[in-house]
């Protein structure tokens, strides 16, 4: 099968602005995240409840519960 230099080159530019697209696109994202903040490190409901289970455990480790 013969290439053809023209239809090679189309093909490498497409893929050169398709990568060069999609870099641009996680680079915005990225931005985007910088931009909005820092996050809670935690929520109060999923320690109240990570607090809730660890006092359950506790409680029958030390045969508390009967």
């Amino acid at each position: 099968m013969e290439l053809k230099k023209n239809v090679v080159a189309a093909i490498a530019s497409a893929v050169g602005y398709y990568l060069r697209a999609e870099e641009e696109a996680f680079l915005a994202l990225q931005q985007k995240r910088l931009a909005e903040g820092p996050r809670q490190p935690y929520s109060p409901f999923a320690m109240a409840g990570r607090a809730a289970a660890m006092d359950a455990r506790w409680m029958w480790q030390m045969r508390l519960v009967r």
